[in-house]
């Protein structure tokens, strides 16, 4: 059987110390809700001596989170430590999450007051002593106690073997060794993890836990790192965000962890369905927008767009995917219609939205969807049923327009000059009008020879973007007959207006023969 490595969670801690966000109550709560569907472990809920609200966060999160063991931090001061107790009361599963500085730059840097010592070797004394005693007196609220050797990535091994040998001793059940500067590369930290299991006595009977930042962006590799050197606690956050450039990712250690179990022989049990929920939810209540390309969880995760890829992708999903949009809660994945998209990605898009085309149809499309797609980073169904509708199911073809360039602008007279097919005969006009639209409409008009009053115009964006496709729709009146809808689409505006109005000739000559 696997062993198990458990998920403790601090997007409610050290998440939040990410630059410019601010959670409260309610929104802690909400998110600490879906970290229980999500089946972490532990969350950390905060720092109850920071601020009157963090310690109402905790209390409120120990009083109605079922599940996870609710997570106090603390310095390796008393005062905080009872502030944590206090938050913790009547919790049935609480954990302490308490420690210091261990590396020669925090003694030095954190503890250079003269009442920690004089000297290193004094302060290193001071401070093993303040370790003991943290957790000895955290024992009295919780059976559970963390203790954080801070810095551990730069810290003298001497030194933070011998505090965490004093914490074991003391009662600690997990011993965090902090990355807390994301200074360490994978075998380095791989390495330490491995030294305090053989080196450090008692390291055996606790649970050793890893917390890596990103500065260097090995927050991920160095907790799988630590993983394959027996941690058994990997800490991160929703996303990453956190301090800096933030904390290991939650989802994609454990996803790295589920995909290559044949390496890492372990589990988790996290239920991954809901991690694109969850992103979705931190996402939003810390105003942060996740990166298309974030592992696992962005928008672009699942989506291809080269021909090669969706090609292969169409044919058995494993030639590029690793892993199944399902089992992290995404929808299925995503073929994105571009230039590059293929023959291939664009008949099954097509054939999704109901559309069955012979392989010549299927061309005359393809060759339309090529110029709108450069044209747009992306194209949406709503554009293809567009394209369907011009390239498919259009009018008999009496007229067709060759050119089309129109003038417009400030203290310039809108004028259009068209080029209009009918057979093997091409006639081209000029006009002007009140606008560039209006003008085109003249133009074609004197070019076709058919005179007719416009009696509606609508335009509409079918799809998202600065560069969406518009369709624009005309109702025309002819001096004799009934009245036409002509339709036309187009990502310049102009263009789209051109087409509509020539569809709607097109259909006054086909309905009078």
């Amino acid at each position: 059987m696997s062993e198990r490595v458990y998920v403790f969670d601090t997007t409610l801690r050290d998440g939040e110390q990410a630059a410019g966000s601010r959670l409260d109550v309610r929104e802690k709560l909400d998110i600490a809700h879906q970290l229980a569907r999500l089946n972490v472990d532990i969350i950390e809920a905060g720092f109850p001596q920071s601020s009157p609200q963090d310690f109402e966060a905790v209390r409120i999160l120990c009083a109605e989170i079922q599940g996870p063991v609710i997570c106090a931090l603390s310095r390796a001061v008393l005062p905080d430590i009872d502030k944590c107790g206090e938050a913790l009361r009547g919790g049935t599963r609480t954990r302490i999450h308490t420690g210091l500085g261990v590396s020669d730059v925090h003694v030095m840097g954190k503890f250079g007051d003269a009442k920690y010592g004089t000297t290193l070797a004094a302060k290193k004394a001071k401070l093993l002593d303040m370790a003991i005693k943290a957790v000895r007196h955290a024992k009295g609220y919780t059976a559970d106690v963390e203790f954080y050797a801070e810095d551990s990535g730069r810290a003298d091994r001497a030194f933070l073997f011998e505090v965490l040998q004093g914490v074991i001793e003391a009662g600690a059940t997990v011993l965090n060794i902090p990355d807390t500067t994301g200074y360490a590369v994978p075998e380095q930290y791989g390495a330490l993890i491995r030294d305090i299991r053989v080196h450090v006595p008692g390291a055996a009977g606790v649970t050793v836990s890893a917390h890596c930042h990103d500065d260097l962006g090995m927050a991920v590799a160095n907790s799988l790192a630590a993983v394959a050197n027996g941690a058994r606690q990997v800490e991160g956050t929703i996303n990453g965000i956190g301090e800096r450039a933030g904390n290991a990712a939650i989802e994609e250690v454990v996803m790295a962890l589920r995909t290559r179990a044949d390496v890492f022989g372990v589990e988790t049990a996290i239920n991954t369905r809901e991690f694109c929920r969850t992103s979705r939810m931190v996402a939003d209540a810390f105003h942060m927008t996740v990166p298309p390309n974030k592992a696992i969880v962005g928008p672009n995760a699942f989506a291809h767009s080269s021909g090669i890829h969706v090609d292969g992708v169409l044919k058995q999903r494993e030639t590029y995917e690793i892993m199944s949009p399902e089992d992290v809660g995404a929808q299925e994945s995503r073929v994105v219609l571009t230039a590059r998209t293929g023959h291939h990605g664009l008949k099954h898009r097509l054939e999704k939205l109901g559309h069955r085309l012979s392989e010549t149809e299927l061309d005359r499309v393809y060759q339309r969807f090529l110029v709108v797609a450069d044209k747009k980073r992306e194209v949406f169904d709503e554009d293809l049923n567009a394209i369907i509708r011009d390239e498919i199911h259009p009018v008999p073809e009496t007229f067709r327009m060759e050119y089309l360039n129109t003038t417009a602008g400030t203290g310039t007279i809108p004028t259009a000059t068209v080029r209009i097919r009918r057979g093997a005969q091409a006639t081209q006009q000029a006009a002007c009008g009140d606008g560039p639209i209006d003008a085109a409409y003249q133009a074609i008009s004197a070019a076709t020879g058919i005179e007719v009053k416009l009696t509606g115009y609508d335009i509409r964006a079918v799809s998202a973007g600065k560069d969406a496709l518009g369709e624009v729709t005309v109702r025309l009146e002819p001096a004799k007959g009934s009245a036409v809808l002509g339709r036309g689409a187009s990502t310049d505006i102009i263009e789209a207006s051109a087409r509509a109005y020539l569809d709607g000739l097109n259909r006054i000559v086909a309905e009078q023969g």
